[in-house]
């Protein structure tokens, strides 16, 4: 992946002419005065591990599985927020990690986790670092005696199929698209399909929760892990005996979503469907975003649910967001509402959920939309890297609550960064729907100023202060990472921080994993 971006640098692209006019005369974004900094400009905190530490590192894995050279360190900096970004564009490499050290098991990540605890070494663990709440940063140092990217690329094979059980035991370094490609051999998929898909991995789908653009027919990736295995340097935690349980707590729960904060998870057993025979995508239009809302909850709670099902507001729909290859395109007015079909009985959901759209006035605009999402469904990254050559800042948040808040919620964000930012451009679409709720994806459109990394911070403290305020939780699927953690534990209280830090420092006491992530004090 780029260093300095996201993806593939054979498939970045100009922007057409319309879109850096929009960008002028709408927004007055003005090209930056500099170009990024080169790879090797980069600057580096030197190395602080000693010989001996590496030596000893060098002795679990391999020496040639602990790496110090300048661009590997370079390629474990942070994650790809755009605050994360603009920093290495900027030259700034300070949160790079002093070693990356790539173990090739189980056993190999244990002993590590054990060596660094008794050399006050902090871990970051690194799956496809496609983080944008600042889930990799190397920042916390104090006390340490260094901090090591550990990087789980070499564990990327699957372990096992159980076909009757219809699950596959995976190690968590699997790359999405492998992991399809794995099991599409036996006739299956996960269905899991976020923004992230070309370069996350399993595992870090597990530690933060992920949740993939066919949530609605699919499910949350936290629904489909029925099983896992968590190094800690206090032990091993093997989870997961039945597909259900009612001995006690299910301290799975514990695992998804903490970020490598309590451990490093080192496999996977994940439930898995028979690979669709068929797809089909549509759009609709909707007259406006209330009334697009309504339709989308009606689907959600009477049926049928398409595989794929969002809604983009007016702003979006106008600039074209839904459809990244063609953005600056405009839309048909109104609100587009993507509908995707996987599976069984196609034909028959797609023309009872039809019904329903037709009933609650959405207007038919046949495949045409659906195939152009589907084909630009990865490209929005692309498109930032873009807009942020340009001059111009560009960020997404999301967050989630019940239907009865959204309305309040999809206010409360708009006004926090419309007060924070003076006149972004700010779209929003629906994308993770649920009987009782939804999830906002918003993504921001601002010129930077002199200091665009303090520019976006301030603002996404009064989006994080807004949307505690609005009653919606603080993340649906990107994370918590450092960017969210004051607000996390806003959310939580007082008392589920201390039992989060309970929990930490039974398996982590001296608290070398991913220090600062999470919850304050972890």
């Amino acid at each position: 992946m780029l260093w300095c971006g996201w993806g593939d640098p054979a498939k970045a692209r100009e922007l057409p002419e319309q879109v850096r006019g929009l960008l002028r005369d709408l927004l007055g974004v003005r090209a930056p005065d500099a170009p990024a900094t080169a790879l090797e400009s980069v600057r580096l905190p030197p190395v602080a591990l000693t010989p001996a530490c590496l030596e000893a590192l060098a002795a679990v894995v391999g020496a040639e599985h602990v790496r110090t050279g300048h661009e590997e360190r370079v390629r474990h900096t942070r994650g790809k927020s755009t605050p994360d970004l603009l920093r290495i564009r900027a030259g700034d490499g300070s949160d790079a990690p002093d070693a990356v050290v790539l173990p090739g098991s189980h056993e190999e990540v244990a002993d590590l986790l054990a060596l660094c605890a008794r050399e006050r070494v902090a871990v970051v663990p690194f799956g496809g670092g496609t983080s944008v709440v600042g889930g990799l940063a190397a920042s916390a140092r104090d006390g340490f005696a260094g901090v090591i990217a550990l990087d789980l690329a070499r564990l990327d094979r699957l372990r096992s199929v159980d076909a009757e059980s219809m699950t596959a035991e995976f190690e968590p370094g699997v790359r999405a698209p492998d992991a399809e490609r794995l099991l599409a051999a036996h006739g299956l998929t996960l269905g899991h399909f976020p923004q992230s898909f070309e370069y996350a991995t399993l595992g870090g789908f597990a530690a933060a929760r992920s949740s993939g653009q066919a949530s609605a027919g699919y499910g949350r990736f936290d629904d489909m892990v029925v099983g896992l295995t968590l190094a800690t340097p206090s032990g091993t935690l093997e989870l997961g005996r039945a597909p259900k349980s009612a001995a006690g707590p299910d301290l799975r729960q514990l695992v998804l979503g903490s970020e490598g904060a309590f451990g490093v998870i080192t496999a996977l057993r994940l439930r898995v469907r028979r690979a669709p025979a068929e797809r089909v995508y549509e759009g609709w239009r909707f007259p406006s975003w209330t009334a697009g809302s309504a339709a989308v909850r009606a689907l959600a709670q009477e049926g049928p649910t398409p595989t794929v099902l969002r809604l983009s507001d007016e702003t979006e729909t106008m600039i074209g967001l839904a459809k990244p290859d063609a953005i600056g395109s405009g839309g048909s007015g109104g609100c587009l509402l993507v509908a995707g079909y996987e599976g069984a009985s196609v034909s028959a959901r797609r023309e009872a959920a039809g019904a329903v759209l037709a009933r609650l006035g959405g207007e038919p605009l046949g495949e045409e939309p659906g195939r152009a999402w589907e084909h630009g469904r990865f490209s929005a990254p692309y498109l930032r890297d873009s807009l942020l050559a340009a001059g111009a800042t560009v960020e997404t948040l999301e967050t989630a609550g019940f239907w009865a808040d959204l309305p309040r919620l999809y206010d409360a964000v708009r006004l926090a960064l419309l007060g924070a930012l003076g006149s972004p451009l700010v779209m929003c679409h629906i994308s993770h729907v649920y009987e009782t709720g939804a999830s906002l994806y918003f993504t921001v459109v601002t010129p930077q100023d002199g200091d665009p990394v303090a520019q976006w911070e301030r603002a996404k403290s009064e989006v994080n202060a807004a949307i505690v305020a609005a009653g919606g939780t603080i993340s649906h699927h990107h994370g918590v990472g450092r960017d969210h953690r004051d607000a996390y534990a806003d959310e939580i209280g007082p008392l589920g921080v201390a039992v989060l830090q309970a929990v930490k420092a039974r398996l982590d006491p001296a608290g070398i994993l991913n220090p600062g992530a999470l919850v304050a004090g972890l």
